[in-house]
């Protein structure tokens, strides 16, 4: 990753009000890149928290309404577009399947078809979707990028439509020379700041925080955890090499960590709690109503291939970096001072 390729470059984020695109835009800022976001009002305090006072451009935007996006879109022209927006939580795609296709997967098109339609369109656009994009028969094989795409909750299974999709607007509707459209696929990223419902960690941040007992789902469950500047390392990576490498990049990447990485929900959560110096109660949830996979794991070969891509963090620096973002925010301190020095901490790590 060179970070020097972003500088003075004209950025498109979607969904940088939620976790990872809050993150990405104080990286790309921080970078030098002209940031432009377009996203729903944050769900969360992690926008206001990271992004105060920086100089990025913030369009409130639904993007299941062409013409909110074409009007924020007009006159633009944007060197690479980074598609992170998406209704991401499993659970709640089951109470809301319906609109939970209508922002993964129609939000996408209304985006791809207002984009075609600039001036001067992107040199890239790389859309995000997801681990769980793959029809997962509980093998315990890693899953590449050539296995069947699908999904048994709408999550999983409106992000194996994204990626469908993706791929027949590369294939019919892009025009030849066109900028490169691409996919990337990496999940159950885990960081500072993220404070959504039905997550493994904001609950025990919000356990903490009420000094109640955690309850856990599923603690047997094994995911490839990777931390978000591990995650987007390998976004911005992958941005600069379709825009610099031409052809001869793949169209989609999964971007996970080695499969030793993997370990439950439980190992997780003790680690957690260790570096937060915290020990709750733990519950056990006997039954969600919501059925998730046991296993899921990712084989990120292709991307140290292709992008000599990989984690800069073992799991155990990935907890701590973390903790100390939530301790930091617990105590009242300036957490966007603690985010940019991570960020100069782990760019120091891809010299």
């Amino acid at each position: 990753m060179s970070l020097s390729f972003w500088r003075g470059k004209r950025v498109l984020l979607t969904g940088h009000t939620g976790f990872k695109g809050a993150w990405a835009a104080l990286w790309l800022e921080s970078l030098g890149a002209k940031v432009t976001g377009l996203a729903l009002a944050p769900a969360t305090p992690l926008f206001i928290l990271l992004l105060n006072g920086a100089r990025i451009r913030h369009f409130n935007c639904d993007l299941r309404r062409p013409p909110q996006v074409a009007a924020a879109l007009q006159n633009e022209n944007f060197d690479v577009v980074l598609h992170m927006a998406a209704q991401s939580l499993v659970r709640r795609s089951v109470r809301i399947p319906q609109e939970t296709y209508d922002v993964n997967l129609m939000g996408t098109l209304n985006l791809l078809a207002c984009l075609s339609k600039l001036q001067r369109p992107p040199a890239v656009t790389l859309v995000i979707t997801s681990d769980k994009v793959y029809r997962n028969a509980e093998r315990g094989q890693p899953f590449s990028e050539n296995d069947a795409l699908g999904g048994d909750d709408p999550y999983s299974a409106s992000k194996a439509c994204v990626e469908l999709a993706v791929q027949s607007w590369r294939s019919s509707v892009l025009p030849a020379g066109s900028g490169r459209l691409a996919t990337a696929r990496a999940g159950n990223v885990i960081g500072g700041g993220d404070l959504s419902e039905d997550r493994l960690i904001p609950d025990l941040i919000r356990a903490l925080q009420h000094q109640r007992p955690m309850v856990l789902r599923y603690p047997e469950a094994s995911r490839p955890w990777l931390y978000v500047l591990d995650a987007l390392s390998g976004y911005l990576t992958y941005g600069e090499a379709l825009a610099t490498a031409g052809r001869t990049v793949p169209d989609s990447l999964n971007f996970g960590p080695a499969e030793a990485t993997c370990v439950s929900t439980a190992a997780l959560i003790e680690s957690m709690q260790c570096a937060l110096k915290c020990r709750l109660p733990i519950l056990i949830e006997p039954s969600s109503g919501v059925a998730e996979k046991s296993s899921l794991v990712l084989n990120a070969e292709l991307a140290r291939a292709s992008l000599g891509w990989q984690p800069r963090l073992t799991l155990d620096e990935a907890v701590e970096w973390s903790a100390q973002w939530y301790l930091a925010w617990l105590a009242g301190l300036d957490v966007r001072r603690i985010a940019l020095e991570q960020i100069a901490a782990y760019s120091e790590r891809l010299a």
